[in-house]
């Protein structure tokens, strides 16, 4: 049976959670709506026609969760902050309120001896900045995102000493400019890579911040994590498996390592003349020095050549169980990705996600979801055996603490180790997967 101590002696053992997926409180107090607020009430855009204004109402209940944290016996948590709750207009005047709501979750956190990781985007970028030059199409942005982050850092500095600069990269230019399910729900490729390079220059320009300000701790960016596997041994199938790691992984890391892009992809993007604008200086500030990597790995992508396909790139089902998001379950993906990244990119590894939507039901105040635990330790093994094997892996965060507005998903989705019960007053309900991993930890 695994166990904790088979792990290294300071492994970090931690949820995490995003500021739009459970907070709430979505206009009060001085914050101004994100592209998230407006995406949402669209109609058509969320599939059960829900929104973010309540979520899981964390707003009010931070208390409430903070203890449910620290029973369940975790070391950290992981949350992001939403850039229009403390800068209602993007930049300039500070929202009071807002800020004082951080401050109190991060002394919350800290008065319970659980270590408080911050990202600073996951996804909800103010709407005044999308309307006012189309957020992260602009290079504007990247200053506006700088003059965010310094504010974050001296703010919550002397308390918080491990930071994200972005989360995932690749769904906050492709899935929300190339594929359209997410805000602001664009479909052009070309405007997708320049968003995708002006979020890699934000990254680094966080960094340059971070350390101008001479700030303790460390500093990270947070990917997409898929495992790629060709469809069969050919060597077009192996080639088109190589060409969706390099867009997928390689260009959100291998990009700000080496301040390069990856080749075969660039090129492609080249021919098409939709490779994003380089300027002078571009690179050099992709590539500033930081500590650490983040994964999100949820899943592997078999990957066959297809010529019909956008980039001749066409994803094949697996033959393992799938979660209820229909992602195949495949935990040696997870070990194979750390072994691949760490050997890759060279640097000290965080998992910031990993876990499973399922169909959840609550009987009698109880949620059995017997295949949630199954896949936790499946995963918790595979990266032993990765750290086993010389990948430098530093900790884990269970996505997620509770269950949440799952963005275009809504309410529809649950990966929550805590089942919120969304008719019944928000009521918070551990499942029996939180009490595994309480065991597990203590």
């Amino acid at each position: 049976m695994l166990l904790k101590k088979d792990f290294p002696e300071n492994f970090i053992w931690g949820t995490a959670t995003a500021s739009f997926q459970i907070e709430g409180a979505d206009s009060e107090e001085g914050k101004k709506p994100s592209i998230w607020t407006t995406f949402s009430h669209i109609p058509g855009r969320i599939s059960d026609g829900s929104n973010g204004d309540i979520a899981c109402d964390h707003y009010h209940r931070y208390i409430e969760d903070v203890r449910l944290i620290k029973e369940m016996g975790s070391d950290a948590y992981r949350f992001s902050v939403s850039w229009p709750r403390v800068l209602p207009d993007g930049n300039g005047q500070t929202n009071e309120k807002g800020l004082d709501f951080y401050d109190r979750l991060v002394d919350e956190l800290l008065e319970n001896s659980i270590e408080p990781y911050v990202t600073l985007y996951h996804w909800d970028l103010p709407q005044v900045l999308q309307d006012k030059f189309a957020g992260w199409e602009s290079r504007e942005i990247i200053e506006y995102f700088a003059d965010y982050s310094a504010l974050m850092f001296r703010r919550l500095g002397d308390r918080v000493k491990n930071w994200i600069s972005l989360n995932e990269p690749f769904c906050s230019s492709h899935v929300s400019y190339l594929f359209g399910e997410h805000a602001p729900g664009m479909t052009d490729m070309q405007r997708s890579f320049r968003v995708a390079h002006n979020l890699l220059m934000a990254h680094g320009s966080c960094v340059k911040v971070f350390h101008e300000l001479n700030m303790p701790g460390k500093i990270g960016l947070t990917n997409v994590s898929t495992w790629m596997e060709p469809a069969s041994e050919n060597i077009q199938d192996k080639m088109a498996a190589k060409m969706a790691n390099q867009f997928t992984n390689d260009w959100f890391y291998h990009t700000p390592v080496s301040g390069e892009y990856p080749e075969e992809a660039y090129e492609f993007l080249k021919n098409q003349n939709i490779a994003p604008d380089i300027k002078n200086g571009d690179m050099e500030l992709i590539s500033q020095p930081f500590d650490f990597f983040g994964v999100n790995y949820y899943s592997r992508n078999i990957v066959r050549a297809n010529p019909q396909s956008p980039m001749g790139i066409e994803n094949v089902q697996g033959e393992f169980e799938k979660t209820d998001m229909g992602w195949e379950i495949y935990p040696d993906g997870l070990e194979k990705f750390l072994i691949m990244a760490y050997e890759k990119y060279g640097k000290p590894l965080y998992i910031t996600e990993n876990g499973m939507a399922d169909a959840d039901i609550v009987e009698n105040d109880q949620v059995h979801d017997v295949r949630r635990t199954q896949y936790l330790m499946d995963h918790f093994s595979a990266t032993k055996k990765a750290i086993e094997k010389g990948a430098d892996v530093k900790g884990y965060f269970i996505w997620s603490l509770m269950d949440n507005f799952e963005w275009a998903y809504g309410y529809t989705k649950r990966f929550g180790l805590i089942y919120i019960d969304y008719e019944n007053n928000r009521k918070r309900i551990p499942k029996d997967s939180y009490y595994a991993i309480r065991k597990f930890l203590k």
